[in-house]
């Protein structure tokens, strides 16, 4: 971990960036001193073509980045880190929102250990280049 979901609204069309959000997002979580792993990271969209925002009666548009992380993070460190990912989420559609009806939400989660099951030999292949 961290798993890292941008789900968003197919009315966005090509003004969101979406591929370059997602490269934005892996960067900032390799740029973490270590304490997420390289080899752990997955940064994922999900394009919505069904869906209501509000009243269902705009051209209403929404991105909702979640964030899967594995317990045991210090709380300064993740109020900061993710306070920082979130300002530069906005950065990236500040155009979207100086344009348009948009509404943007960032929301982590912690996993149970006892709930989750991995296996991962991206980790050794990485310790194999350096």
């Amino acid at each position: 971990m961290p798993h890292c979901i941008v789900e968003y609204t197919d009315n966005l069309g090509p003004d969101a960036a979406i591929q370059e959000l997602l490269e934005k997002l892996a960067a900032k979580f390799r740029d973490s001193n270590g304490v997420f792993p390289t080899g752990g990271i997955r940064v994922r969209a999900i394009r919505l073509s069904e869906y209501v925002v509000a009243d269902g009666k705009g051209n209403d548009a929404f991105v909702n980045v979640t964030a899967k992380i594995g317990p045991g993070r210090d709380p300064d460190f993740k109020k900061q880190f993710f306070k920082q990912m979130f300002e530069m989420v906005k950065e990236h559609f500040k155009v979207v929102f100086a344009t348009r009806s948009f509404a943007l939400s960032l929301y982590i989660e912690e996993a149970d250990e006892s709930g989750s099951f991995k296996e991962n030999n991206i980790h050794a292949r990485l310790r194999s280049q350096k």
